[in-house]
């Protein structure tokens, strides 16, 4: 790229290079969520540290991160982020009973792994965000396998809120699922709307597919 002069292609491979140094931790065997963070133990040590799930994206004014660091800086405690999700919706997440305590933020009585339709204490869903104290390796180091035989990170949070408060906060955004087919699909759409560069152009193939597909259904 800087033979060929493409400076601004340059600056943006270049700019994630310069934010962060990036250290990668492999999971040898897939036995889950909980199981993939206690991997990280040794490189955490005994700091506070946040878990994005790749699947959930979040498109906010304020990142969500941001959001949640705020509360957690405020109340010194584990904070899971959530949204409201439909009742049809509710087994395919953590689940969330919570007491409300202010402005979005609820102190947790319980959680449920992927409840059935009609058994879930709430709507608040886990959607892919954490700040957890370290205290949590301890539990998930002893945890037993949970649903799908995986050791589940829902489980261990439940446990460490016996001993130590975690809070829910519903953060301000959309979050786009792009771990399954349809959403991956729906949210490269939506957010090639947002660049100036490719909305014009992307909006005419829409239409053209969109009246290709009329005449086919016709």
């Amino acid at each position: 790229m800087l033979e060929k002069k493409k400076y601004d292609l340059l600056d943006e491979v270049q700019k994630s290079a310069k934010l962060v140094d990036i250290h990668y931790i492999r999971q040898k065997e897939p036995n889950g969520l909980g199981h993939a963070i206690w991997c990280a133990r040794k490189f955490i040590g005994q700091e506070p540290f946040a878990v994005l799930l790749g699947d959930d994206i979040i498109s906010a004014e304020k990142p969500c991160l941001r959001q949640m660091i705020e509360k957690y800086e405020r109340y010194n405690s584990s904070i899971i982020g959530v949204q409201h999700v439909t009742d049809e919706e509710v087994s395919r997440y953590g689940i969330v009973d919570g007491r409300w305590v202010e402005d979005a933020l609820y102190q947790i009585n319980h959680l449920v792994e992927k409840p059935k339709r009609g058994e879930a204490p709430s709507n608040l869903a886990i959607m892919g965000r954490y700040i957890l104290n370290p205290g949590i390796f301890d539990i998930l180091g002893n945890q037993n396998p949970g649903a799908g035989g995986e050791i589940q990170l829902t489980d261990a949070i439940a446990t460490f809120n016996q001993t130590e408060a975690v809070y829910a906060y519903n953060f301000e955004g959309t979050r786009y699922d792009v771990g399954e087919k349809m959403g991956f699909i729906q949210t490269t759409i939506e957010f090639a709307l947002q660049r100036e560069e490719l909305r014009s152009e992307l909006l005419r193939y829409l239409t053209r597919v969109m009246e290709r597909e009329a005449e086919h259904a016709g």
